[in-house]
């Protein structure tokens, strides 16, 4: 497993840290350590690419903006 802080734009609620919290939930291999506005923190199986990362964000109206591990 390898720890990963993903910077997200266009967070600005709860409601915000709940979507990412469930995108990001739902990828296979990762688990979700917290979300706050703005960052979310994971830990990622090392097969998981960072563009899952992306698209699951993406996909929920959001933008990541920086990925480190």
């Amino acid at each position: 497993m390898k720890n990963v802080t993903l910077e997200i734009s266009g967070m600005s609620c709860g409601h915000c840290v709940g979507r990412v919290t469930k995108a990001l939930g739902a990828l296979p291999g990762v688990k979700v350590e917290g979300v706050e506005v703005g960052k979310a923190r994971l830990e990622a199986a090392e097969d998981v690419a960072e563009d899952a990362f992306r698209k699951a964000i993406d996909a929920v109206g959001f933008q990541v903006t920086a990925v480190r591990s």
